[in-house]
């Protein structure tokens, strides 16, 4: 028997409101063609926070794509499968594998309900209680390449100082200062960044080192962590072995830890007890480390200024200034 279509007038009808899919067991499975999307009202859980809550269900792989998906939402919203898992470091078919373990149909279905709740982030209300655009564009929007990168580095940063907490600064500027020494454990890419921390640090004269490779000198480093040493591990994405082997061993012999990552659900930021994110969304081949610079700047600048009386004569002789 033929379906009897139904008829509607430009203006008059509106799609229901999308959902994301119910949980394995829940009283409703995802339907096909439904576009779930993610709300920040009352009563609906974000896109974001349904991720987190099912983390420990995904897979290696999975968990790599949940991973960035919730700290690289704007990306997971306008790009492809493919572009995804290049950035998530893992196969578009695991993408697609993990959309449909949250219960989507497939990977447009997750992308539905991640640009809606980016387009709800990335709104607020007018004095009239209309949604308007919160954001004004750096550039024309032509942009060329260049442009896009600053661009987003320029969202980067933004977003970084909205994400961090004063409390967790303090904390991290206090264990510095109170610590005999501190340890930077960061390789590949990191390793720069904790060499410039560590560079930072002893400018103050302060006992900095770092573990950047798993060589015997780094490892016999690790094994002088103690109580009165200060453990800050620097990862980007999916940390390195080493960046959580130090972790660890800090947790074991009870020495204070700081995570500084630009991934929420990182095994470096779980094992840390000061956690210092920061965004790293660039349309480029590779991540942006514009916040991480800027953060390890603010974090050395905030020791400094605890007692710049102190710290000034020689940062004069430095002639850094």
């Amino acid at each position: 028997m033929k379906r009897i279509p139904t008829t509607s007038h430009p203006g008059t009808s509106r799609p229901p409101s999308p959902r994301l899919p119910a949980r394995r067991g829940g009283t409703r499975p995802p339907l096909r063609g439904e576009a779930p999307a993610a709300t920040s009202t009352a009563g609906h859980q974000t896109l974001s926070k349904y991720i987190q809550s099912r983390f420990e269900e995904c897979s290696r792989s999975q968990k790599d794509v949940a991973q960035y998906i919730v700290d690289h939402l704007d990306e997971a919203a306008f790009q492809t499968a493919e572009e995804l898992a290049r950035r998530a470091n893992t196969s578009s078919s695991t993408v697609v594998r993990f959309s449909q373990a949250l219960g989507f149909e497939g990977f447009p279905e997750l992308q539905g309900a991640a640009r809606e709740e980016y387009r709800r982030l990335h709104a607020r209300p007018s004095d009239a209680g209309a949604i308007v655009a919160s954001t004004t564009p750096l550039f024309a929007l032509d942009q060329n390449e260049f442009e896009t990168a600053l661009a987003a580095d320029h969202v980067n940063l933004e977003d970084t100082a909205r994400k961090l907490s004063r409390r967790s600064v303090e904390a991290a500027v206090d264990a510095i200062i109170g610590s005999e020494r501190v340890l930077i454990a960061g390789t590949d890419q990191m390793a720069f960044f904790a060499s410039y921390l560590r560079h930072l640090l002893m400018l103050l004269d302060l006992r900095a080192d770092i573990v950047a490779s798993p060589s015997q000198e780094a490892l016999s480093r690790l094994g002088r962590i103690d109580e009165q040493t200060f453990v800050i591990g620097l990862s980007a994405g999916r940390p390195h072995p080493l960046v959580v082997r130090a972790m660890k061993l800090a947790r074991h012999r009870k020495a204070r830890t700081a995570a500084v990552t630009d991934a929420t659900l990182s095994e470096v930021a779980k094992l840390a007890q000061i956690k210092l994110y920061y965004s790293s969304n660039s349309p480029a081949f590779v991540r942006s480390h514009t916040a991480l610079l800027s953060v390890l700047q603010a974090l050395a600048y905030g020791v400094y200024s605890r007692d710049a009386a102190q710290y000034a004569d020689r940062i004069k002789a430095f002639r850094l200034k």
